[in-house]
């Protein structure tokens, strides 16, 4: 684009996130340089396989870069932009949608209020690498720009399928309902044309929660899927059981789960069948002790499946989901308020780690949005089971800052191996690879801090990162 004499350069300095020292900085450079152009490995996303398997042209900016991403409506919303504004379906009714340009503008207009967060520093290497520009956004230029980008979304290279091979994709999992049916999994792995691998990932949560407004609907759905009677707790667990195959025989290699604590005391076959029974009847009478005790019950079923197909577990409790209830009622769930909870795992999990924590072939990823936990409980748990790795910083801690701190308190207690590799979490397609690049710098400067003092070598560091992008998450994730 043309860059106007009074607009603010968009040009991400080359040396972003490494060490100030001179020293530092420069082996911060050879550790990046060795691992910035690596193939991007991505096994927890939310991107609609069907959005890659349709390869159809994106639809506007506002729709690709803001609508979808709730990183982006929240901090727009916490700075005065309803999220009707933001192209939000208004489940009221009272606000129609508004055109992208508007949108884009309200983005442009408060893009001062994303300074020093991981969003802008997101949006710059994206908006500069992908869609060319030279320019921070502004309300000056925002006509400008949407105009530049929209016109970019029309051509052949950004489709897509094209753009999945430019990012340099090599794996990317989706997030799937337990009743999908994986058809646009099953179009993109038997299409000769797409060399790239989208693989989906078994996501049930609803089922845990006997006392949820949509557990009885989800219990009978996946028996219907699965073709299995649902109306016993044993009928359940066979019903999942043979959906997981289903994903697995679809390329699936892991499961996902999001419960508010991570409880995994059994129960009783009769227990859990009594509770089962009761909450097919009426949801409501099922006491809040019952209901956690079934859904402790169910994660440590979920662990004793995962044993069993060797499906990998990852594990992200402690998230309130749906914090302000009018906006959920008005713009229903994944409009950021989900908010972070006090995390703990070792006490919680202790009876599936009796039972499973050195089962072979058994991997368990836990993640958290209360950092306090790594140093004090995830490090020492992956220091010590076969089964444990300490998943990246996720949602709210996924920022420069936070992944050097992870860093620092997980090597303590378990090194690097027993780490997951990047976690993008994204539903914004485009900000992938900015996602990616963002953490491989900051890996590099991590281990750089290491090299300068001493404690490791400078080929221990490029080689250190080059299995953080590969070999680790492959590993981890059974890729």
């Amino acid at each position: 684009m043309t860059q106007t004499s009074t607009a603010t350069p968009l040009a991400p300095h080359p040396d972003r996130l490494f060490a100030a020292d001179p020293g530092a900085r420069d082996v911060a450079r050879i550790v990046y340089e060795a691992v910035k152009d690596a193939p991007i490995i991505s096994p927890h996303g939310h991107v609609d396989a069907a959005l890659i398997a349709d390869d159809q042209p994106f639809a506007d900016p506002a729709s690709l870069l803001i609508t979808p991403d709730h990183y982006v409506l929240r901090l727009l919303h916490a700075n005065g932009v309803g999220l009707e504004a933001l192209g939000r379906a208004d489940l009221s009714g009272t606000h129609p949608a508004p055109p992208g340009r508007q949108i884009w503008r309200q983005l442009a207009e408060h893009w001062d209020d994303f300074l020093g967060t991981p969003v802008r520093y997101w949006f710059e290497t994206e908006l500069h690498d992908v869609f060319g520009l030279t320019e921070q956004p502004s309300a000056a230029n925002a006509d400008e720009q949407y105009d530049h980008i929209a016109e970019l979304l029309q051509q052949p290279q950004m489709r897509p399928r094209a753009l999945f091979d430019a990012f340099g994709i090599e794996v990317l999992a989706t997030t799937d309902s337990p009743t999908a049916d994986l058809a646009a999994h099953a179009r993109l792995a038997a299409d000769p044309t797409f060399t790239g691998r989208v693989v989906p990932t078994f996501r049930a949560d609803a089922v845990f929660d006997p006392s949820g407004p949509d557990w009885r609907h989800v219990v009978v759905s996946i028996g219907e899927a699965a073709g299995i009677d649902t109306g016993t707790h044993d009928g359940l667990l066979a019903a999942l059981r043979a959906r997981r195959q289903y994903f697995i025989e679809h390329g699936a290699t892991a499961t996902d789960t999001g419960v508010i604590d991570p409880g995994s005391t059994p129960l009783s076959a009769e227990s859990r069948q009594r509770i089962h029974a009761a909450a097919l009847c009426d949801p409501a009478s099922v006491s809040p002790a019952d209901a956690t005790a079934y859904r402790h019950d169910m994660l440590y079923r979920w662990a004793e499946m995962s044993v069993e197909d060797g499906l990998v577990m990852q594990l992200h409790p402690g998230v309130v989901r749906n914090h302000h209830t009018p906006t959920l009622d008005r713009f229903g769930p994944d409009t950021g308020h989900d908010l972070p909870a006090v995390g703990s795992f070792t006490q919680p999990l202790r009876p599936l780690l009796e039972s499973f924590g050195t089962a072979p072939g058994f991997h368990l990823v836990l993640f958290t949005v209360d950092e306090t936990v790594f140093s004090r409980e995830i490090g020492p748990l992956a220091g010590f089971y076969p089964a444990v790795y300490a998943g990246a910083p996720w949602w709210f801690i996924d920022t420069p800052a936070a992944i050097g701190r992870y860093r620092s308190a997980i090597t303590d207690s378990a090194s690097f191996t027993k780490t997951s590799g990047f976690i993008d979490d994204t539903r914004a397609y485009c900000s992938i690879p900015a996602r990616h690049d963002m953490a491989r710098r900051a890996d590099a400067a991590y281990l750089a801090s290491l090299v300068v003092t001493h404690q490791i070598s400078e080929e221990d560091a490029v080689r250190t990162a080059r299995r953080i992008v590969s070999d680790i998450p492959r590993a981890t994730f059974k890729l």
